[in-house]
């Protein structure tokens, strides 16, 4: 998606509600909340981003899958999921 506009959508909205949760978990540090308290924040921003991350991934599988995309067909979308699977490999 390199050089692509992202419209607003469902990912920019969950990662800027994890920018929210992430203020709120230093507030609950700097505040000395119970650390049960700040966990559970930590959790729930990790659960955001990981949703966001998905999203966007998704999208780029369906670039990269479209029949009619002329970047998605043949040799490119042999690279790019193959790029894909590597990331995945060391990340999941």
């Amino acid at each position: 998606m390199r050089g692509r506009k992202l419209t607003p959508n469902k990912s920019l909205k969950l990662l800027n509600n994890a920018r929210g949760q992430l203020d709120a978990v230093i507030r609950l540090i700097h505040d000395d909340a119970a650390y049960v308290d700040i966990l559970k924040q930590i959790l729930a921003t990790i659960s955001l981003l990981r949703r966001s991350h998905t999203e966007i991934l998704k999208k780029y599988l369906e670039e990269c899958l479209d029949e009619n995309n002329p970047k998605g067909n043949g040799e490119n979308r042999t690279k790019a999921l193959t790029e894909i699977m590597k990331y995945m490999e060391k990340n999941f």
